[in-house]
């Protein structure tokens, strides 16, 4: 599921190997790609600069994570001989073809990517749209991705940190921002409402990906799907949720496309289980989403004791 690359660099003492979860790793060290890690092989490096590698399954098919290429990996990244950038600017080039269908009468003036991985997509979609494309947010480059950190306060606080909106690309227009995708809504949420406060007449919002449903479990801490904000809601019922005038997702077959096309390697298939449910080792079912909900709870519960004592050593120490 997990993308893997292997590469090599000679050197005078003789040639280093290297393995990374994207090629760009391999560029940033002067290393030269050299294949992708097959699905069920195993790569030992030794030491002493040996390599041995070995398929250690059988019957094994290339099924990598969709999401790598919609949100995770750097847009100059190559990964199963797909070109992440040129992937990204498909997605924004079938976006806009489906906005015409939905909205063919729209009053665009912008479109506004929230930064950063949503940039190539927004890119293309506004120039399929003949609509500015503008840069309305700065990003403070030191808080982290927020549908990952734990616990809503900081979430929001941590947004409110992250982004500040320029005024003068919002004030008097119609306004599509672009995000690559939308997990719990909480970040769109409140750009949307920056993008009121600073001046925008109405607010519309696309996503890159189809709408988030179900958790990620090869890897990538989601949350359980009770907290998808696309959970048992509708497209329309999203968008009042989070303060969009509409809302348009991306439709799951035109992202596959949008992925495949230009592909060099016999990849034909991606794990979409976070948009479809469709898990593929087929072993995922009702149970498991239950558990991992109730560790999930139990660790809020841990970080929400820690949070306290920390706040209590505070103020003793204050006092």
């Amino acid at each position: 599921i997990r993308p893997a690359v292997f590469g090599h660099r000679d050197t005078a003492q003789g040639p280093e190997y290297m393995v990374a979860s994207e090629s760009v790793a391999l560029d940033a060290l002067g290393f030269r790609l050299d294949r992708d890690i097959a699905p069920g092989e195993c790569v030992v490096l030794t030491e002493d600069g040996q390599i041995f590698t070995e398929q250690c399954a059988e019957n094994t098919e290339l099924t990598p994570c969709i999401f790598e290429h919609v949100y995770f990996a750097r847009p100059d990244s190559i990964i199963d001989g797909i070109a992440v950038y040129k992937a990204r600017l498909r997605m924004g080039e079938k976006l806009a073809e489906k906005i015409m269908r939905e909205h063919p009468d729209h009053d665009i003036d912008v479109v506004i990517p929230i930064p950063d991985t949503s940039r190539s997509s927004a890119l293309e979609l506004a120039n399929h749209l003949g609509v500015k494309y503008r840069e309305g947010f700065m990003k403070n480059r030191y808080i982290g991705r927020t549908f990952i950190m734990p616990g809503q306060q900081l979430r929001k606080k941590s947004v409110k940190q992250k982004l500040n909106a320029l005024d003068l690309e919002f004030r008097g227009k119609n306004v599509l921002l672009v995000d690559d995708s939308i997990v719990r809504g909480t970040t769109c949420e409140q750009i949307i409402e920056m993008a009121r406060e600073a001046g925008a007449r109405n607010v519309y919002f696309a996503s890159a990906a189809p709408a988030v449903r179900f958790p990620n479990v090869y890897g990538i801490d989601m949350p359980a799907k009770e907290e998808f904000i696309a959970h048992n809601r509708s497209t329309e019922e999203i968008a009042k949720e989070i303060g969009a005038d509409w809302l348009v997702y991306q439709d799951i077959e035109d992202l596959v496309e949008a992925c495949l096309e230009g592909a060099t390697t016999d990849a034909r298939s991606f794990d979409c289980s976070v948009f479809n449910g469709e898990y593929v080792t087929k072993d995922i079912n009702d149970e498991y989403f239950r558990r991992l909900y109730e560790l999930r709870a139990d660790a809020s519960k841990t970080l929400q004791v820690i949070d306290n004592e920390a706040i209590d050593l505070h103020n003793e120490t204050e006092s």
